[in-house]
């Protein structure tokens, strides 16, 4: 497949670059997808939520009620589950929720969202992308003039740069990663993948390594 290459001003620069077939333009695998965003979903929980349970309760443990003339079981100590301030009968203790995942699954997972976007044309590609200072302002007039301003837009670059992420920082819609950090979820979170010239060149050796 090939795509036309824009600037920050939205015109095109004239040339093209072609995506690697191997990578977006295979039959995408859902179930790995599924696992792979699960994993994700399931590595951003905390898992620190904790009630107690009567054991762990302040409070005495005499009988409340006398042993005859009650008219009915005699009940049990105040810490008791069924009574309002009682401890509460298997509630939740901290957790790890993470689980494994074959790379190899991940990687066709990833593989899979990049294929889906590319047949659905939600792929543009600009030349690589440099701010001198971070300006927000420059950020979304960029996204204007690719048109995408409307839609929750990810940046994919092959190297860092500070000035890049904070002018992104602020914007709900629109996030930035790196090539060898970006993950499944968040590929098909975005209705638009941009992709910089040498973020292309830095994914099709990620996954060729």
């Amino acid at each position: 497949m090939e795509l036309k290459v824009y600037n920050i001003k939205g015109e095109e620069t004239g040339k093209v670059v072609s995506l690697n077939d191997a990578i977006f333009a295979i039959e995408p695998n859902d179930h790995a997808i599924y696992l792979d965003v699960k994993q994700f979903l399931a590595n951003q929980r905390q898992g620190t939520h904790k009630s107690k349970e009567r054991s762990e309760l302040a409070g005495s443990t005499r009988k409340l009620g006398r042993q005859k003339g009650g008219g009915g079981a005699r009940p049990g100590d105040i810490k008791s589950p069924v009574r309002v301030g009682g401890g509460r009968v298997f509630g939740p203790v901290p957790r790890d929720y993470s689980f494994k995942l074959n790379k190899k699954v991940k990687q066709l997972a990833r593989k899979s969202a990049l294929s889906y976007k590319a047949a659905d044309n939600k792929i543009v590609v600009l030349e690589d992308v440099n701010f001198n200072a971070p300006k927000t302002k420059e950020y979304v007039e960029m996204l204007k003039n690719l048109q995408v301003a409307d839609k929750k837009t990810l940046l994919i670059l092959s190297e860092s740069n500070k000035y890049v992420y904070l002018s992104a920082r602020n914007l709900k819609d629109s996030k930035v990663a790196l090539a060898d950090e970006m993950n499944t979820y968040g590929i098909l979170n975005a209705n638009v993948l941009l992709l910089t010239e040498s973020s292309i060149a830095k994914i099709d050796k990620i996954f060729n390594a």
